[in-house]
């Protein structure tokens, strides 16, 4: 991939925002798909044994269960893109609000196991396209000074929504007694932990009406005059607009409306700034981050931390997702994202291999001996730090940046798609893989920790500071 260096005639690469508070509420109101994620992918952490008791069913049935959203989020990142191409980035968010919402009712009030299944894959689908368009949407409004900052909103948005899904499971349980089956106005507390999913959706849906639409989708559709309010109000009126649609207008008649057949540069073989962001995706979710949002609470219990205690330590660690994501907010645009990326890789291998270590040791009278528990508890810290402060950010601000313009949309959609996939990989594996042999799990997650490093170091080009226009 190529690139031009010259700096932007319309002043684009120095455009400092009127108002940077209203662009910040535009970017947190599209970034609340990532709200959406982060509450929907922990949440489950409460009721995954309230649904295995419910329906009397194994780990292999239970994981496929809690894993089947995620194959409804691959379709949703695979064809977000070319529906937002179409109809545009704020009707696609405003969709995949009503689709979540729907989703939390279905979820809530389940018939029997296949209808909770169905119900996921629906919510799965709604969050699909919005961490396909949360991100992309962000790097088109946001000035390019301030767009790893703003980028990085997308993955605050995800771990304050693991936070606040925990708090709320809590205060469920301690209503319902400590009984994640216990009845409260007739419902089991599982069931009202899956339901209150509607108080955010709703939220994503109104928020969408009281944002702008992207500038550069405005242009495609003619809308030249909105599409300079539009970047008056996100880039500041400092900024030369006419020739800043004027630059946005040049770059699309370079393209067409991407594809999936523009990803491939030859018969079968896809581009290789393709393969960098499927392989930015996939190392993302194989270090097996989403294990300790997904099952934290079941881990702790099967090395024999209390209930209460587990999800005690739930929240403690959605705290520290929380620090990490704001120091990669405060680093990303001052020292890049490819260091960031190679810190993180380093500290999560590190992290991963004392749990390793941990894991391995006998349980003793159901416990982890004394060591091993407060090493196990601090490593597991540790890898959320690491991975907060570096991949949870950096990769949605590489994938929203790196692609150039012709392919953008379908190349994210593509990258979204298999980072759902391997997602989708580690959270069915892991009840097996973990009844099979804990410690060889978290063995197999250092190793794509440190995988990841040559990975960043060759193929990974650095993306700070540059306009979209100049990618390639």
């Amino acid at each position: 991939m190529t690139s031009t260096t010259q700096p932007s005639a319309s002043g684009a690469r120095q455009a400092h925002p009127d108002h940077l508070g209203h662009v910040i509420f535009i970017t947190a109101a599209a970034a609340m798909g990532g709200f959406l994620f982060g509450y929907d992918s922990s949440v489950i952490n409460g009721a995954v044994e309230a649904i295995r008791g419910r329906y009397d069913i194994g780990s292999g049935t239970l994981a496929q269960v809690i894993a089947v959203a995620l194959i409804g989020c691959a379709i949703g990142a695979a064809t977000a893109g070319r529906i937002a191409d179409r109809i545009g980035r704020i009707r696609c968010m405003q969709i995949a609000a009503g689709l979540f919402t729907v989703s939390a009712v279905g979820s809530a009030l389940p018939f029997a196991l296949w209808d909770l299944a169905f119900w996921r894959v629906v919510g799965g689908f709604a969050i699909g396209m919005a961490s396909v368009i949360g991100p992309a949407y962000i790097a088109e409004v946001a000035p390019a000074a301030y767009r790893g900052r703003l980028g990085a909103f997308q993955q605050a948005a995800i771990v304050i929504g693991i936070a606040v899904s925990q708090l709320v499971n809590w205060a469920i349980l301690n209503l319902a007694d400590g009984d994640q089956r216990g009845e409260i106005a007739g419902l089991e507390a599982w069931q009202w932990m899956l339901g209150v999913m509607v108080v955010p959706a709703v939220l994503y849906g109104l928020l969408s009406f009281a944002i702008p639409e992207s500038p550069r989708f405005l242009i495609s559709v003619g809308r030249k005059d909105r599409a300079r309010e539009v970047l008056a109000e996100v880039e500041g009126h400092s900024v030369d607009l006419d020739a800043r649609v004027a630059e946005i207008e040049t770059a699309m008649r370079r393209e067409h409306k991407s594809t999936f057949k523009d990803l491939f540069g030859g018969r079968f073989a896809l581009l290789p700034i393709v393969w960098v962001g499927i392989g930015l995706s996939v190392f993302q979710q194989l270090v097996g981050i989403n294990v300790a949002f997904y099952y934290s609470a079941t881990l702790w219990q099967s090395v024999g931390v209390d209930p209460s205690g587990s999800f005690f330590y739930s929240f403690t660690t959605s705290i520290i997702n929380i620090i990490g994501t704001v120091i990669a907010m405060v680093l990303v645009d001052r020292v890049g994202r490819k260091p960031l990326a190679l810190v993180g890789s380093a500290g999560m291998a590190v992290s991963l291999a004392f749990e390793a270590w941990a894991f391995s040791a006998d349980l003793v009278d159901g416990k982890l001996p004394g060591t091993q528990g407060v090493v196990a508890l601090i490593a597991a810290h540790a890898f959320v730090l690491f991975f907060a402060l570096s991949w949870g950010v950096v990769v949605w601000v590489f994938l929203g940046e790196m692609f150039p313009n012709r392919i953008r949309a379908a190349a994210l959609g593509v990258a979204a798609s298999a980072q759902w996939l391997a997602n989708w990989l580690i959270t069915a594996s892991f009840p097996s893989l973990a009844d099979w042999n804990l410690s060889g799990t978290y063995v197999i997650y250092t190793v794509f920790a440190v995988l990841s490093i040559p990975f960043v170091l060759k193929y990974v080009k650095e993306t700070k500071g540059k306009a979209l226009e100049e990618m390639g």
